[in-house]
């Protein structure tokens, strides 16, 4: 942050700068986390129910931190690509998935991370049929990686005209925004079509074809991006998306190469219909996560953003 040139550009120093702050905190907590606890401990009854607020503000704090412990990963730190994908079901799927992209906006305002969309691509009668987001933030990505499978949905359908129950499939997908991977892509391997952003409806926001779609020859990888004011910057931005999407991709063959050599482990797979997790609003109310078993009998507040148990157990579970 000494160097002359540090705040030249502003979008990446104040993210340094929100680093460092994160930083401080978390070494603050745990350099005063002994004389915190002794503090409390010596307290009577009648002077604990007095600091009710500031104990629970410590213990909330003290999860947060040993959390974190888990987050030791090679990319758990860094910022995240969030995809949502509608199922088999027409607009009762493409509405589950506008319903998980809207949960998952409001987590992320919660946290204080930021959400931005790179694309996305509307039903026809509303929802959405995929879209990716951009979530910048420390731990993003270790954060929400475990939000990846199929999300189920069981509720009266508001599409159908006999209000019969109806259950629609969503799948997330987490990836890991690596910038600096060390990964050359020919400009051959890259096709690369501009188009003009959209909004809904297929109202043009802009009169100029800004937006871009790349498809990466080799894999027929295809990477979409219409966030930013200008076609130079969608074509970095989908590049750096396809390169997050290799790096994982060599990754999961190193899992399977490795995981052919060993007898007594098989890996698992996430197939279509194996959710992770279950969202209940008729005929009774219960969210589920198959892994960890842990519930909730507010779906409401779940698909409002409050994901806190969910994930927190995800990490120090599955980790």
């Amino acid at each position: 942050m000494q160097l002359p040139d540090f705040w030249n550009d502003h979008v990446k120093a104040g993210e340094w700068s929100k680093e460092l702050n994160d930083l401080k905190q978390e070494l603050e907590f745990w350099q005063n986390i002994d004389s915190q606890l002794a503090g409390y401990l010596a307290l009577n009854d009648e002077e604990l129910e007095a600091k009710a607020g500031e104990v629970h503000k410590f213990e909330k704090e003290f999860k947060t931190a040993f959390v974190k412990i888990f987050l030791s990963g090679r990319y758990d730190r860094d910022s995240a690509l969030l995809y949502v994908f509608s199922g088999a079901g027409g607009v009762d799927a493409q509405d589950w998935a506008s319903m998980l992209w809207r949960m998952y906006q409001r987590y992320t305002e919660r946290i204080g991370w930021g959400w931005t969309v790179l694309d996305q691509s509307l039903g026809e009668q509303g929802g959405i049929k995929s879209a990716v987001a951009e979530v910048r933030g420390r731990y993003a990505y270790g954060y929400l990686r475990g939000e990846s499978g199929v999300h189920r949905l069981v509720r009266m359908s508001p599409f159908n005209a006999k209000g019969l129950r109806h259950t629609s499939f969503a799948l997330v997908d987490v990836l890991p925004e690596i910038e600096d991977a060390k990964l050359e892509i020919k400009d051959s391997d890259i096709k690369m079509e501009a188009f003009r952003s959209s909004g809904p409806g297929g109202q043009n926001v802009n009169k100029v074809s800004t937006a871009v779609r790349i498809v990466h020859v080799p894999t027929g990888i295809t990477i979409a991006v219409q966030s930013e004011r200008s076609q130079a910057q969608n074509r970095e931005k989908a590049v750096a998306i396809l390169k997050s999407k290799l790096v994982k991709m060599m990754e999961e063959a190193k899992v399977q190469e490795l995981s052919q050599l060993s007898t007594s482990n098989e890996p698992g797979s996430i197939e279509w219909g194996s959710q992770v997790r279950s969202y209940v609003l008729n005929p009774y109310k219960l969210v589920k996560d198959h892994r960890t078993d842990v519930e909730s009998s507010q779906p409401e507040k779940v698909l409002g953003g409050e994901l806190d148990e969910f994930i927190e157990k995800e990490i120090t579970d599955l980790k």
